[in-house]
């Protein structure tokens, strides 16, 4: 952009109404506090998920979670509990829900256009009772994200259908993009084996899944 270009900057919600328009009462007033049967359906069926945290100075971060179908577990109509599988060690999201506890979920069925967004409040736990019922082959998580719930609502199909994402043309051709090796040469070691981060970098998705 032109440095000598003015920025227009919204920054009044008033303006911004103006821009967009209202939404109808329907929508406006689709939030629910509890899980109906919809809802616990959608997330019985959810593999995978984005969950957005932020710190106590409101730095956001956004990490992608993902399981069989039924690892978002519902302890009861305003409670989930999300397992920590095993990772990188970074804990963002965790680090931030210790310093601000308010999250939001978008949950995603492959097949089905819409989605779920919820938004609570996290803790963490490390009880193993608790977490005991999220074992995978034998593997219990050892932390999980408990959420107890302010608002939960779907959200309509546009961005999904604007992305084609469940369209089976979709996919690209895998060696259109460079393997996550490469990408990890590149940035931050460019004297590196591509191939060989490659081959521990599948090792790790094989053998520590769970």
């Amino acid at each position: 952009m032109p440095e000598d270009r003015p920025v227009h900057s919204i920054t009044d919600s008033s303006v911004l109404v103006d821009i967009v328009g209202a939404p109808s009462a329907q929508i406006a007033n689709k939030e629910m506090t509890a899980i109906d049967g919809h809802c616990r359906r959608f997330i019985e069926l959810c593999p995978f998920l984005c969950l957005s945290t932020a710190d106590r100075h409101g730095n956001q971060d956004v990490s992608p979670r993902g399981d069989p179908p039924g690892f978002v577990r519902m302890l009861d109509d305003r409670t989930l509990l999300i397992p920590d599988r095993k990772g990188n060690r970074r804990v963002d999201s965790m680090k931030n829900i210790l310093e601000n506890p308010n999250v939001g979920l978008v949950l995603f069925v492959p097949g089905i256009e819409e989605v779920v967004r919820i938004n609570g409040k996290a803790t963490l736990t490390d009880d193993p009772t608790l977490l005991a019922p999220s074992a995978v082959n034998g593997s219990a998580p050892v932390l999980g994200i408990r959420i107890e719930l302010d608002a939960i609502f779907f959200h309509c199909a546009k961005a999904i259908k604007r992305s084609k994402l469940w369209d089976p043309a979709t996919p690209i051709d895998r060696s259109a993009f460079p393997s996550f090796g490469e990408i990890v040469r590149d940035q931050r070691n460019p004297d590196g084996d591509a191939a060989e981060t490659e081959e521990m970098l599948q090792k790790e998705y094989r053998d520590r899944l769970y």
